[in-house]
C-alpha cells in the first residue's frame, strides 16, 4: 500500500509560522541589519583589502548543498610528482572586508553565527558580503586564506602553510553530483582524488582513535510551498569533504600550539562509567563489543541503517560526545591543560567557516600571522580572552534543533490519534531521574523523532514498536514535549 503523503493543513502552516516567529524572538535573532551596517558592507564589497599574491590560476572548486551562496571553502587536489598529494584549500578572507571596531565587526560580534530556520536564515554578515563579494562563488576573484597541505602516500600531513591570496573558483558542485561523478568514473582528477585522499584521511583518523558518527540527519525541505521532513543519510563524499576541513582545523591548532597565541575547540573524554553503560546497552542490543575493541573501532563497524545499530549510535552520541568548548591562550607559557578534542583525537580549532561563524576569522588571522612569522594583530589579541565566552552564547544549535521540532509538531498536528511504526532509540532507564517507561522513538515515515511513554512494560532500546500520537502542538510550552507518543501494547 502506498504511504499516505504527509501534508500540512492551512491551520498547521499558520501555527508553524507563528511558532517560528516566536522562536526567532526567543533566540534574539537579529533579522534585519541596521542601515550603518548595510552601508559599511556595501563599501567593503566595493573596496576590499586585496593581497599581493595571485593564485587565480589554481582551478579551485566548491562542494556545498544545492542553492548555497555563502561559500566558505574551495579546494584543489593534485598528486605530487614525488608521490603523495597536495591539497589547496581556500577559505573566505572575511578580514579583508571587515575592520576591527567598525560597524560590520560590532554587528558580527553580536550575531556570533549564522542561524538557520526552515523559512530562511539570519546571516552573520550582510548578504552583499556573505553571498556576494566575500563568497567563493564561481568565476569571481576573491581574497582568501589559501592553505597548502602536503600529504604523503598514506594521507599523513607532512607540511601545512597558509597565506593570503587572490583566488577564483571554477565550479560550484553539490554533494550528490560529486558522488555520482566519482562513482561513475566521470569526475576529473582534482575531484576524483577526493575519494582517495578522503579515504586515506579516514584511515589516519582511525589510527589516532578519532570518531566520526554517521547518522541520518533530519532535513527540512520546502515542496510546493509546504514544509516536509525527510531523513538524509550522509554520502561517502560528505565524510571525505569533512576530512579536508578537519585536517585544516588540526593543522591550524598545531600552528597555534607552537608558541601561541591561539584559540582551540576542545572536548574532554567521556567518563569511564558512561563507557560501561554503553557496553551494557550493546550487550542488551546483541551488538558484539569485545573488550579489546575500542569505542572508536566499534562505532566505525556499525551500520546506521540497521535499527539496532542506529539506536546504539543515538545513545553513543548523547553519552560520549560531550559538549565541546573553546579555550584561548596568549602564548606557549599559558597553553590550557586541555588541548585535545576527544572525538577528533587531536588538537583542533574552527577556522574553515568564517562567513558563518565568528571565531573562524580570528583563528585564520592567527595562523596567517604565524606562517608569515609576524606578530598577531592587536585586534585579535584584544579579543582572545573574551572570545570563548562569546562563542558559547551562539544559538546555532538551538535554532537547528528547535526548528526541526516545530516542523515535526506542525506536520503531525492533524494526525493526533494515528498509529505509526517506530524504533526505540533512547530510554530514560538511567540517569538522575530514571524512568524505564519513557524515552524517544524514531518514526520511519515521516522523519520524526519524538518522546514516547509506555503505560505498562519498560521500553526496550532498539526494538521496533507501534506508537500512537497523543500530542502534536508547535505552541506547547515545554519544547521537549511538543510531540508525544504512547506505546501501543503488543496484542500478541
Amino acid at each position: 500500500m502506498p504511504r499516505r503523503p504527509m501534508r500540512m493543513s492551512e491551520a498547521a502552516e499558520a501555527a508553524l509560522a507563528t511558532a517560528l516567529k516566536k522562536l526567532r524572538t526567543d533566540l534574539q535573532a537579529r533579522s534585519a541589519f541596521p542601515d550603518p551596517v548595510l552601508a559599511a558592507a556595501e563599501a567593503a564589497a566595493r573596496a576590499p583589502r586585496l593581497p599581493d599574491k595571485d593564485a587565480t590560476d589554481l582551478p579551485l572548486f566548491t562542494i556545498d548543498p544545492p542553492g548555497s551562496s555563502d561559500l566558505d571553502q574551495a579546494m584543489h587536489l593534485a598528486r605530487r610528482p614525488g608521490g603523495g598529494f597536495r591539497v589547496h584549500y581556500a577559505i573566505a578572507d572575511v578580514a579583508a572586508f571587515v575592520t576591527a571596531g567598525d560597524a560590520l565587526d560590532a554587528e558580527a560580534r553580536e550575531r556570533i553565527v549564522t542561524l538557520y530556520f526552515p523559512d530562511g536564515k539570519v546571516p552573520l554578515h550582510p548578504p552583499v558580503l556573505s553571498e556576494g563579494a566575500a563568497s567563493l562563488l564561481p568565476n569571481q576573484k576573491v581574497p582568501a586564506l589559501l592553505w597548502e597541505h602536503d600529504l604523503d602516500a598514506h594521507g599523513r600531513v607532512m607540511r601545512s602553510s597558509v597565506s593570503r591570496a587572490l583566488v577564483r573558483s571554477r565550479a560550484r558542485l553539490d554533494y550528490a553530483a560529486v558522488q555520482q561523478a566519482i562513482d561513475s568514473g566521470t569526475a576529473e582528477e582534482p575531484v576524483a582524488l577526493l575519494r582517495e585522499i578522503g579515504t586515506l584521511r579516514e584511515a589516519v583518523e582511525a589510527e589516532r582513535g578519532g570518531i566520526s558518527l554517521s547518522l541520518p540527519d533530519q532535513e527540512v525541505t520546502v515542496e510546493d510551498g509546504s514544509f516536509r521532513l525527510r531523513y538524509r543519510a550522509p554520502l561517502p563524499v560528505d565524510g571525505w569533504n569533512e576530512q579536508i576541513s578537519l585536517m585544516t582545523g588540526m593543522a591550524a591548532a598545531a600552528m597555534m600550539l607552537t608558541g601561541g597565541p591561539g584559540i582551540l575547540r576542545t572536548q574532554e573524554q567521556a567518563p569511564t562509567h558512561e563507557v560501561g553503560r554503553l557496553r551494557r546497552i550493546a550487550l542488551g542490543l546483541g551488538i558484539d563489543w569485545p573488550h579489546h575493541v575500542s569505542y572508536a573501532e566499534l562505532i566505525r563497524s556499525l551500520d546506521p541503517h540497521d535499527h539496532t545499530h542506529g539506536a546504539f549510535l543515538h545513545e553513543a552520541a548523547g553519552a560520549l560526545l560531550l559538549k565541546s568548548v573553546y579555550r584561548s591562550f596568549r602564548d606557549g607559557d599559558h597553553v590550557p591543560a586541555q588541548t585535545v578534542h576527544a572525538a577528533i583525537a587531536a588538537p583542533y580549532t574552527h577556522c574553515t567557516a568564517p562567513l558563518r561563524r565568528l571565531v573562524d576569522r580570528y583563528a585564520g588571522e592567527l595562523c596567517a600571522a604565524a606562517c608569515a612569522d609576524r606578530a598577531a594583530p592587536e585586534w585579535v589579541l584584544a579579543a582572545l580572552d573574551e572570545l570563548p565566552a562569546r562563542m558559547e552564547k551562539a544559538k546555532g544549535g538551538a535554532a537547528d534543533r528547535q526548528s526541526v521540532d516545530l516542523v515535526e509538531a506542525a506536520l503531525l498536528m492533524d494526525r493526533v490519534g494515528a498509529v505509526f511504526d517506530a524504533v526505540v532509540v533512547d530510554t530514560d532507564a538511567e540517569g538522575a531521574r530514571p524512568n524505564p517507561r519513557a524515552g524517544q522513538v524514531q518514526l520511519a515515515e515521516p522523519a520524526v523523532l519524538g518522546r514516547v511513554t509506555s503505560a505498562a512494560a519498560p521500553l526496550e532500546l532498539g526494538v521496533r514498536v507501534r506508537v500512537r500520537l497523543e500530542r502534536a502542538d508547535p505552541a506547547f510550552p515545554d519544547k521537549h514535549q511538543r510531540v508525544l507518543f504512547s506505546l501501543v501494547p503488543d496484542e500478541g
